[in-house]
């Protein structure tokens, strides 16, 4: 087994393990429920990991995750009706709901 992503987040380690999931490759989550010792032991060490279960798909699945992290790195844009700036992920401008263009 191979570690192939750790985050303190919990949400983007199990995110990760989805998708590594979605193109075939069985994966194990570590850490998963080790927040009850943070103090007893280094917070990095309780943060949660996504190990491979077979070493020969450790580069499949790093792929898989920077192919789904360069389908997310959009930019920041400028609303053309009030010109406020909104975050990549919005769709609709935060202060006016204008619809992107």
């Amino acid at each position: 087994m191979k570690m192939v992503y750790t985050n303190e987040n919990h949400f983007l380690a199990n995110n990760a393990k989805n998708i590594i999931e979605s193109v075939g490759i069985v994966t194990f989550l570590k850490n998963e429920f080790v927040q009850g010792v943070v103090g007893e032991v280094a917070a990095f060490d309780c943060w949660p990991e996504v190990w491979v279960v077979d070493d020969s798909d450790f580069e499949r699945a790093k792929e898989a995750l920077d192919e789904a992290n360069k389908s997310r790195s959009m930019n920041d844009w400028i609303c053309n009706h009030c010109l406020e700036e909104n975050d990549a992920s919005f769709e609709i401008c935060w202060q006016c709901s204008e619809d992107i263009e």
